[in-house]
């Protein structure tokens, strides 16, 4: 079982968690993709969510925190993070993408990459969905293993399962061929363990928000360029990056939303990088 870090905390107080995802921030930090620097968006979101009065106990950053998977861009990330007034109080937990190098992560942010976190009446679970080589995912039996582990050792916890890859179709009339390539594994271990409630991933670049019986799952903004399908196309869209908030009670209950960097910020961020480009 792997190591399980918990978060100090009075357990009847809700807890705050924010979810930031698909940064792809590059070992240089002037770098733009696709009109947009990935630097300065992530550094708008993260004014937004001070702007919001947001606290999280938690922040959870849900893979391709890095485009190149250089150890500079975590680094950097870790620096950004560290630094965001908004995150002064909260606890960071990393899980790798499949732009990610999971090594490089964990070797450069070891106390970030622990896959187990209780904060308050709840328990969060990180998994690792990357495949070598690949931008689709899969969940090896080692992953089932330590979510199942996890499951089992706290029964009374109510548990939120975060992941990088949709582990279901965001759109039936487009075919995702990046998405975990074995869903059916993950859905039968889940019907034993009713404490799950929540599934969270990132991965689509756009937010997304179903329930499949007791489990509501949620995908969030990139803090960067997004994402959606039109016609049975996935395209690029113009709509501005954000975050995900979600407040965890004690009987197992959530509240949730997304919000989207402010027009002026989001200006702000794509000016930068026209000015990157233009030097």
């Amino acid at each position: 079982m792997a190591r399980i870090h918990s978060l100090t905390r009075r357990d009847d107080a809700p807890a705050m968690l924010v979810q930031l995802t698909d940064s792809h921030l590059f070992g240089e930090p002037e770098t733009s993709m696709l009109g947009v620097n990935t630097d300065a968006s992530l550094r708008a979101v993260l004014r937004q969510i001070e702007a919001d009065g947001k606290h999280p106990d938690l922040l959870l950053a849900t893979g391709d925190m890095s485009q190149d998977g250089e150890a500079a861009a975590y680094r950097r990330l870790a620096r950004v993070l560290s630094e965001a007034p908004a995150l002064a109080q909260a606890n960071i937990r990393c899980l790798p993408g499949n732009h990610d190098l999971p090594a490089v992560m964990r070797q450069e942010l070891p106390q970030w990459s622990v896959p187990v976190t209780d904060v308050g009446a709840w328990r969060v679970v990180a998994l690792d969905t990357t495949v070598p080589g690949s931008n689709a995912g899969h969940l090896p039996a080692s992953q089932l293993d330590l979510l199942e582990a996890a499951l089992a050792e706290a029964p009374g916890r109510h548990t939120l399962l975060a992941m990088h890859h949709n582990p279901m179709q965001i759109d039936s009339h487009w075919h995702d061929s990046m998405m975990i390539d074995n869903p059916q594994a993950l859905f039968k271990l889940l019907t034993r363990w009713p404490q799950v409630r929540v599934l969270l991933w990132g991965h689509v670049h756009h937010e997304f928000d179903r329930r499949r019986h007791n489990l509501r799952m949620l995908a969030t903004p990139s803090t960067c360029f997004q994402f959606s399908i039109r016609d049975g196309k996935h395209v690029v869209d113009n709509m501005a990056p954000g975050y995900r908030w979600i407040k965890l009670y004690q009987d197992g209950s959530m509240a949730t939303g997304v919000r989207r960097v402010q027009d002026a910020l989001w200006h702000g961020a794509k000016t930068a990088a026209d000015n990157a480009q233009a030097a």
